[in-house]
């Protein structure tokens, strides 16, 4: 395995070992490897203390209370390579906070420092020189066998660390590992210490789960453990909430397979939260219509942002992710029938959630389609809604786009206002639509004099041309965009 490793890694170890301390692989990195994945960062652990690690590199940062020294390597341009940290063997005490050690001793003793560690595929420790590991737990197993579960008790585990609940629910959705069933009992006993976490952790391991490739099977799990109820209990509310007949499933399973649809499509983290809490404001508006003998969640999209806020605010986002997501949530039921709707409405939607949103909405009704259970992503329907934005997105071509304007001919040309003025500047238009390399002040002013001499007469006949010019223009731009979304 040690054609894995990169040569700043291999310093690192070589350099330890060298000056006569034992140094290991250990954690993340050695898991990765032995998947056959590239490893997003590199640790070490040692039996050397932090001051004679320091003593051995060149360029090193010792900022911490646990023993890791961060030794940086500024020949790379690798993020993954900048900083390697190196760790002494360690013990650690009782964890009062359920988040971090009370006190943290060095020991002398690998099987010490990996007994403490979180679970069985994180601690195996490797020898790049021997060409060994060191394997106490049958990690090595577990990772062939796909399967996620703690070091010693999870009861332990979960007590020192809550955190590791949700790590525990991320690598599943990140590895695709199943957790064990020991495992999963002791973060359904333990669920209650999250209320002790930092709620800015509990944000970046759940954006972790929701930026995976398997974020419904992991809303599942937590969901089924119990999790949700502690970090997000609107959600759990969504469960067993039948909708109305256009719908094939209750508010939970439309939910969890709408944002499982927009992590197979890689949509962005936006999009992916948006379809998560798209509905989720259906439990408090369900009603019963006696008329259509069905239900109905009007409103829904309105009391589903201000949930959508209230969640994403408690969990310290952003506020500029809290309004894109709530802005989407606010606006993602847009009617979208292109034989009813006109191009002004499609504007005011541009306008509602801004050009930057509205490719991402559009990606949202993918996802709300799929996640309805509808076969198609993208109906004849949808991909003329996507032509109309489009067409109400574009500058359409016209005088504004010249390098003068009618005050430029007025104040340079000693012009008096009236029909001259737009004859000449639809006259110079047709000019720079032939040879856009002529929309220049310069150019187009002394254009502008030549057109002077012209009678009035000749003038409107050259704007009415440069007017079908536009037109002309014009319509084979549409006809691009319409092509493009195989529509009429």
């Amino acid at each position: 395995m040690t054609h894995l490793i990169p040569p700043e890694v291999s310093r690192v170890t070589d350099s330890l070992q060298n000056a006569g301390f034992e140094a290991y692989l250990v954690g993340g990195c050695v898991r990765d490897m032995l998947r056959n994945a590239k490893p997003k960062d590199w640790d070490v652990t040692t039996n050397a203390k932090p001051e004679q690690i320091e003593g051995l590199f060149d360029h090193t940062f010792y900022e911490n209370t646990y023993g890791t020294v961060s030794v940086v390597n500024e020949d790379t341009d690798d993020e993954t390579l900048k900083v390697i940290e190196v760790t002494p063997y360690r013990l650690e005490s009782e964890y009062t906070d359920n988040r971090r050690p009370d006190t943290v001793e060095f020991s002398d003793s690998l099987e010490d420092d990996l007994q403490r560690r979180d679970f069985t595929i994180n601690a195996i420790a490797y020898d790049p020189q021997k060409d060994t590991f060191v394997d106490p737990y049958q990690g090595q197993k577990d990772i062939k066998d796909k399967t996620l579960r703690t070091v010693g008790d999870p009861k332990d585990r979960f007590n020192e660390d809550a955190l590791r609940i949700m790590r525990a629910v991320r690598i599943h959705a990140e590895l695709g590992f199943s957790i064990e069933e020991t495992t999963k009992k002791g973060i359904m006993d333990f669920k209650g210490a999250l209320k002790d976490i930092a709620r800015e952790r509990i944000r970046d391991e759940f954006t972790r789960i929701i930026a995976s490739p398997n974020p419904a099977e992991a809303l599942a799990v937590s969901r089924e453990t119990g999790i949700l109820d502690i970090i997000i209990p609107e959600l759990t509310e969504s469960y067993g909430v039948d909708q109305n007949q256009a719908h094939s499933f209750d508010v939970w399973t439309h939910l969890i397979k709408s944002v499982q649809h927009a992590a197979d499509k890689e949509y962005s983290l936006t999009v992916r939260f948006a379809a998560l809490f798209h509905d989720i404001g259906k439990p408090a508006t369900k009603r019963w219509d006696n008329k259509k003998s069905d239900c109905s969640f009007h409103g829904h999209e309105v009391v589903g942002a201000k949930i959508t806020r209230k969640i994403l605010q408690r969990l310290c986002f952003s506020k500029e992710f809290i309004s894109r997501v709530t802005t989407m949530v606010r606006w993602h039921m847009f009617f979208s029938d292109p034989e009813q709707i006109t191009l002004s409405a499609v504007r005011r939607l541009i306008s509602n959630i801004g050009k930057e949103n509205i490719q991402e909405i559009v990606n949202l009704r993918i996802c709300d389609r799929i996640g309805t259970g509808r076969p198609k992503e993208r109906p004849y329907r949808l991909r003329k809604y996507q032509s109309m934005i489009e067409e109400a997105m574009r500058d359409p071509v016209s005088v504004k786009s010249l390098a003068v304007d009618g005050n430029v001919l007025l104040s340079d040309l000693n012009m008096a206002p009236g029909p001259k003025i737009g004859y000449i500047l639809h006259a110079l238009l047709e000019e720079v639509l032939d040879d856009p390399t002529r929309n220049t002040k310069e150019h187009l002013l002394e254009r502008a004099k030549d057109l002077l001499e012209l009678t009035e007469e000749d003038l409107k006949k050259l704007g009415e041309k440069g007017k079908e010019k536009v037109e002309e223009e014009d319509e084979k731009a549409l006809e691009e965009i319409r092509k493009k979304y195989w529509v009429k």
